[in-house]
């Protein structure tokens, strides 16, 4: 009876903190714009899902990949508020229906590394005899950059969508595995973890139950910003061609497309190029108001 009560209380105890943390975060109007920003994104590009599906990709093939060459290159205009490109292309239906690998191919490959990396830190920093191992098998791949470890592995396995996932999501493990498990050597010294032990709690709901629900607010801040970070990396790897490859309308392989005629047509340059700096500007926001809203303390 005593457990139960003390953990109806430790739940609204940590209800109460979210909801703090929500009225903070409200205050961050940029965040709070950035937010419905990312949202309007994830709304379109959910629509556009769904249209694909509606209408077995009929208008994608008809209006999003089919070309008109007479009309290549043509600026913004009434009828095309993007323009065309190179292959006479609409521009703005183009982003649109790019917005799902940008953003949702972020989105999934960070999961996967925060899962992952997650239960990595977990268990370093619950299991002192584990964290030697498992730290330095982290530091190994920490020593080589995000970037350069994705782009190792898109090459060796071959470009692709699926291909491009697993390389992202493994390139961040590492950095998710260190935050946690800086977290949890915190929050394991706490005295409500001894009282969990003192009832008999085994060492597997401590940690799932006790531990990792009280250290996610800096997980949930490094998946933010690991996001904005796994966008740059795919449109970076289809920059290289090593990514999603055309016709497919990913902003980094439409602007690695686009570089050779950017004396030519700017917008077919700057369009894309526009995206994924909004996108990500707006990621780092949101994840700078979730830093602050989270742990005041780290305010300046």
């Amino acid at each position: 009876m005593n457990d139960r009560i003390s953990q109806d209380n430790e739940q609204r105890e940590q209800r109460s903190l979210w909801e703090e943390a929500w009225r903070r975060f409200r205050k961050n109007r940029l965040a709070i714009l950035s937010l419905v920003f990312l949202l309007l994104l994830a709304a379109v590009a959910a629509a556009t899902i769904l249209w694909d599906f509606a209408d077995g990709r009929a208008f994608y093939n008809a209006h999003v990949i089919k070309q008109n060459l007479r009309l290549r290159l043509k600026g913004p205009s009434a009828e095309h508020i993007f323009g065309l490109d190179e292959f006479g292309r609409d521009m703005f239906l183009r982003m649109l229906w790019g917005i799902r690998y940008s953003l949702f191919m972020g989105m999934a490959g960070i999961a996967f590394s925060t899962l992952l990396g997650g239960l990595i830190g977990a268990v370093a920093g619950y299991y002192k005899r584990l964290d030697n191992v498992l730290m330095r098998a982290m530091d190994v791949l920490l020593a080589i950059p995000s970037m350069l470890l994705a782009t190792a592995i898109v090459a060796a396995l071959g470009p692709g969508l699926v291909n491009v996932l697993i390389a992202i999501s493994i390139a961040y493990v590492p950095t998710f595995a260190r935050t946690l498990r800086a977290s949890v050597l915190t929050v394991k010294e706490q005295e409500f973890i001894e009282a969990a032990r003192s009832v008999g709690a085994d060492n597997g709901r401590i940690i799932m139950r006790y531990i990792v629900p009280n250290s996610l607010a800096p997980l949930i801040v490094q998946s933010t910003l690991g996001v904005a970070g796994a966008i740059l990396s795919i449109a970076g790897l289809s920059f290289l061609g090593l990514g999603i490859q055309p016709p497919t309308p990913e902003w980094g392989s439409m602007l690695s497309n686009a570089r050779t005629y950017i004396r030519d047509a700017w917008h077919i340059t700057m369009i894309p190029g526009a995206g994924i700096m909004l996108t990500i500007l707006a990621l780092n926001l949101v994840g700078d108001g979730l830093r602050d809203a989270l742990d005041p303390k780290l305010k300046s």
